[in-house]
């Protein structure tokens, strides 16, 4: 599924062909995704000018001149393409199809169909049953050493689950966790209530910079995450222990190999030698 990054990467390569522009037409090709589609959706998105573009964790939040919000889940599979036209022949799995008064084309394809979309009033966007329960965003100033020391403080649940828990900080998923424990040293096994404040403090700077970088790189790419211009992301080449099981530690002064063991249905990759 697609994390921070990888969604960060879409919405900004929606921006410039939404951002400030009339939504001319939209075209719903089918009555749902993994939930059935609002009602009168076509009708709700056809004729209003695109105020904004945002990203709240995982979901591109599209803010309209309605006064209403379209929330976009990309699910498993889906990606969302932008052309120029001439527009390629729309495809089976192209469900949602909005062309803009410019001429630009945005694409919504989502072959397992595990995506979403809703729209809410904006002003209520916060309540939404899917963003409502979200912790702060990792990128932004209210995640820092002492929001994380009060979160993880007397947590019996190993760090790495910690991380993923969406209440806790929104956005981060199993590959960047992985990747930022592994540069903090920190084994993902240990307790979140165990760990020093030196230690807690040294994780915030790591998931930034994880972050950053893999946005920069346009996302992680191992089955379907796609730009909007249909690229891949490069980051995957960059990763120093996820998906590196029996490989060495990629750390210059470390001997040891990179294991994987499963927690909470998850795959965890780390080095048992440097992080503990």
């Amino acid at each position: 599924m697609p994390e921070l990054p990888e969604v960060e990467t879409v919405r900004r390569g929606l921006e410039p062909a939404m951002a400030g522009q009339l939504i001319a037409r939209a075209d719903i090709r089918r009555p749902d995704l993994r939930w059935p589609f609002p009602p009168d959706m076509a009708a709700r998105l056809t004729g209003k000018q695109v105020t904004n573009l945002r990203r709240r964790s995982k979901y591109i939040l599209v803010d309209l001149s309605s006064g209403e919000t379209l929330i976009i889940h990309l699910g498993m599979s889906g990606f969302m393409q932008v052309s120029g036209g001439p527009h390629p022949e729309l495809l089976k799995h192209d469900h949602v199809v909005l062309d803009m008064a410019t001429g630009a084309r945005i694409t919504f394809n989502d072959a397992r169909r595990f995506g979403s979309m809703d729209i809410i009033a904006t002003d209520r966007v916060e309540t939404h049953r899917l963003l409502a329960s979200l912790g702060p965003e990792p990128l932004g100033n209210t995640f820092d050493d002492t929001y994380l020391t009060a979160r993880l403080k007397n947590r019996n649940t190993p760090i790495k689950s910690a991380l993923l828990d969406q209440r806790i900080v929104a956005g981060l998923g199993n590959i960047y966790v992985c990747e930022v424990l592994h540069r903090t040293g920190i084994s993902p096994l240990i307790k979140s209530g165990k760990l020093s404040r030196r230690r807690v403090n040294s994780l915030i700077p790591a998931i930034r910079d994880v972050l950053n970088e893999a946005i920069a790189a346009g996302g992680s790419s191992l089955q379907d995450h796609r730009q909007t211009d249909g690229e891949l992301g490069y980051f995957q080449h960059r990763f120093q222990v996820y998906d590196r099981e029996n490989q060495p530690c990629t750390k210059p002064e470390c001997t040891g190999n990179i294991q994987r063991i499963v927690q909470a249905g998850r795959s965890s990759f780390y080095c048992g030698t440097c992080q503990n």
